[in-house]
């Protein structure tokens, strides 16, 4: 049994209120320490006095911890260990997880190059540069204690919180009870690496208890469903990180069959977790032919326990899977199912399920399936047509348009409410360390000052 105290700015913290986590057989795997309220409060208090690393000391310590996350033994676990444990708690393939630990590793050692990016060009990084002698404007921070309501779908997601350490911000991270071993490996990784104790923060928590973090920082990031971008849309201090709903359009003055490889990878890659898989693929013309050459692709793919090194699909324990079921066929009535109609929890026959993918083909491109968001391979087809416009494709994370028509793309990039557009041949999931994922972060974290010496 693993012991993930909570950690705080006294050290490690091992509370009466303890969770048990389990694996997918029912197991138990960990107990998680739960931090209560007073505590809470006293932490976030001690994160604030404590005064931020030099920039040059930060940007050592995340190279550093990022290296010994993926290379090193940390609290006790090997990075395989780690791996394991991931895997067979979550469910997700472990090939994705070792893939998420090296991506991890090298946005760690890029944070720089990240942060730098971000900074607008006219702007210089300290009062102490010699151009603020006669008047600049300088990036400084709109707070000091940044708190992370983070997201268990899968490990690479703690890298969304990487860029308020780096400016300096000290950071609580609540990790989701789902999966708690990957920050409480990187955030053990970066304490050890120079951060300390007073610089990032481990903070289990209930639902009850949740909202004080939030309260007491100066900003904070939240993931969640629909539900969670509502009750903090109108808060500034909160930012919040919805479902992606990624989509692909495909207009009729392109050829489909040489991208069908490129549309399940969109769809599937990373067992088809994340917010950048696709979820949405719209057609101008019939998307019948496009639906059956995606199902007949996504059908291939191997039943196999999470960690199989074969393994692409997720697992979970069967009486969820077969909840998972329930919920699509209900949501899916009234549509043609090319791909899971049948059904998408395959019983492995140990007490978990793989949850094979589904594609259904919608009548509209207005239908409310399409904004609908799972945690496997889910892709909803539908028709569209100029007369819809980039309505349907409003609300969308990533959205690889493969079309030639320019007018639409400067519709595509100008649209607010959609955050990346790639043109072409190219997956959603596809990301850059450097490049904003949804905006920069630092866009929300900083600000312009005018200063003159």
């Amino acid at each position: 049994m693993l012991s993930l105290d909570v950690l705080g700015p006294g050290g490690h913290y091992r509370s009466r209120r303890q969770e048990t986590i389990r694996d997918l057989f029912g197991n138990q795997v960990a107990t998680l320490s739960l931090a209560p309220s007073l505590y809470i409060t006293r932490a976030i208090k001690a994160l604030r006095r404590a005064p931020a690393l030099s920039v040059d000391a930060r940007i050592a310590a995340f190279a550093q911890a990022g290296r010994a996350f993926a290379t090193q033994s940390i609290a006790g676990l090997t990075p395989e260990e780690y791996q394991h444990t991931v895997s067979t708690v979550t469910g997700i393939p472990i090939t994705v997880v070792r893939n998420a630990t090296d991506e991890i590793a090298r946005a760690a050692e890029r944070i720089h190059h990240t942060v730098e990016n971000a900074r607008p060009a006219a702007a210089v990084g300290s009062w102490r540069d010699p151009r603020a002698q006669g008047g600049a404007a300088v990036w400084t921070r709109r707070g000091e204690v940044f708190a992370v309501h983070a997201a268990g779908n899968h490990p690479a997601v703690h890298q969304g919180w990487f860029d308020a350490l780096a400016l300096g911000y000290r950071v609580a991270v609540r990790p989701s009870r789902r999966e708690p071993f990957t920050p409480h490996r990187l955030i053990t990784a970066l304490r050890e690496a120079g951060f300390g104790d007073e610089g990032i923060a481990f903070l289990p928590t209930d639902h009850h208890v949740a909202d004080d973090i939030l309260r007491h920082a100066d900003l904070g990031m939240v993931y969640g469903g629909a539900d969670v971008v509502g009750k903090y849309a109108g808060d500034g201090r909160i930012l919040p990180q919805g479902p992606g709903r990624s989509k692909i359009l495909i207009t009729a003055e392109t050829e489909w069959e040489p991208i069908v490889d490129t549309i399940v990878e969109s769809i599937s890659s990373g067992g088809g977790v994340g917010c950048v898989n696709a979820t949405g693929v719209l057609v101008e013309g019939d998307p019948s032919p496009v639906a059956a050459a995606i199902a007949e692709r996504l059908a291939a793919l191997p039943s196999l326990p999470a960690t199989d090194e074969r393994a692409v699909l997720p697992v979970m324990p069967v009486g969820p899977a077969r909840r998972w079921d329930g919920a699509l066929r209900q949501r899916a009535a009234g549509t043609k199912a090319w791909l899971g109609g049948d059904g998408i929890a395959d019983d492995l026959g140990d007490g978990s399920a793989v949850l094979r993918p589904a594609v259904h083909q919608l009548d509209s491109p207005f239908a409310e399936q399409l904004g609908m968001e799972l945690g496997f391979p889910c892709a909803w087809v539908a028709p569209w047509d100029r007369d819809a416009g980039i309505r349907p494709l409003r609300d969308t994370l990533v959205l690889t348009a493969v079309t030639t028509d320019e007018d639409l793309i400067d519709a595509l990039v100008a649209e607010p409410t959609i955050a990346n557009v790639y043109v072409g041949d190219h997956p959603t999931p596809w990301m850059e360390h450097g490049l904003p994922h949804d905006g920069y972060l630092a866009e929300f974290l900083m600000r312009t000052k005018t200063i003159r010496r």
